[in-house]
């Protein structure tokens, strides 16, 4: 059977139709992997989504969600019904604004809520006497969240549990961390469906194995055909001198810089260090002093509510370029994004 045929079958239902006319209110229209993976969840199956950065793999694995909670409202109580594990706490604020933001569109009252190391007490409180319908949560809080006195019925009525950037986490002691959670998740609710989203990677069937190793689950793999077009560009010095280039000596080339933060809406400058990303600041400010303002800086020891700004100032386009470490590693999905710098070879 080919995909167009799969996907007529939730084509059909009133979810979809809600949910398609506002991606018409957008001008846009669903991916026909998006359409797969929401025909998918409506059968019942568990799986994993690998498509390209940009091409909307949240919605495809959200939706599938909420169009199946629209068709079928008589399945879900009231209480969680999402889990979506993120891996970088820096993300989950942008990713709960595009998940808040849509589901006003269509009419759903649901509650997304974020649960991280930046989370307040007060929150933290809110949440235990009434869980979000969706709540984005890193590995570590969500082991925490085990920790609670009684926190199975957090869990009651829980339907699919998410994990975003599945390439990133996987091999890691924080995909095991993940995978752990899953299978403490999966004894508390046998009938959970297990979805995965990644960008390419190599080893899908073994990427899958380690997510969804369960014997009473046969899952699937939906790919996206689109391709996404990536232009990358060494900037290397005019006269290649004796020292290699490398750290702190790549200052020397911060002036080439300049031209392509202002050719860009926003770009992120990559260092792998914090003490380099300090020195950065200071040497981009001096070569362009009109960046003033425009330019700020993003690592792990800056103060939480100071991360926070720098994430919403991204977020609406009123930074020019932001110097950043890891603590920003998977800021390509912030949407005015379309440059990024990386200082000389990546770390890991």
């Amino acid at each position: 059977m080919s995909i167009q045929d799969i996907v007529k079958r939730i084509q059909s239902t009133p979810g979809y139709q809600i949910v398609e006319d506002w991606f018409s209110s957008l001008g846009n229209l669903p991916f026909t992997f998006q359409q797969e993976s929401w025909q998918r969840f409506h059968e019942g199956k568990s799986g994993l989504v690998i498509a390209p950065t940009g091409f909307g793999k949240t919605f495809s694995v959200f939706f599938s969600v909420v169009i199946h909670y629209l068709n079928h409202p008589k399945e879900y109580g009231d209480g969680l019904k999402l889990i979506w594990i993120t891996p970088l706490r820096s993300l989950a604020k942008d990713l709960g604004r595009a998940m808040s933001e849509a589901l006003a569109q269509i009419g759903l009252d649901w509650e997304v809520g974020v649960r991280n190391g930046d989370t307040s007490v007060s929150e933290r409180q809110k949440q235990v006497k009434r869980m979000p319908d969706v709540l984005i949560i890193t590995p570590e809080s969500l082991h925490l969240l085990f920790a609670q006195k009684d926190n199975t019925r957090y869990f009651k009525y829980l339907k699919c549990i998410a994990v975003d950037e599945w390439h990133e986490l996987l091999g890691s002691k924080r995909g095991v961390l993940t995978e752990l959670a899953i299978s403490r998740l999966k004894y508390i609710v046998p009938e959970l469906r297990i979805w995965g989203i990644s960008a390419t990677i190599g080893n899908i069937d073994e990427a899958l194995k380690v997510l969804i190793p369960y014997k009473d689950i046969e899952p699937t793999i939906v790919r996206s055909k689109e391709k996404k077009t990536t232009e990358i560009i060494s900037i290397i010095p005019d006269e290649i001198e004796v020292l290699p280039w490398a750290g702190h000596l790549g200052t020397k080339m911060a002036a080439q810089l300049v031209p392509i933060i202002n050719e860009s809406r926003t770009t992120l400058i990559f260092t792998n260090t914090r003490g380099q990303s300090e020195l950065w600041y200071q040497v981009m400010l001096s070569v362009a002093p009109d960046l003033a303002g425009q330019l700020a800086i993003h690592h792990g020891s800056i103060d939480m509510e100071l991360r926070n700004w720098i994430e919403e100032m991204l977020h609406t386009a009123q930074l020019k370029a932001v110097i950043c470490t890891s603590s920003l590693d998977l800021g390509v999905d912030f949407k005015p994004v379309d440059t990024v710098i990386q200082i000389g070879s990546p770390k890991g």
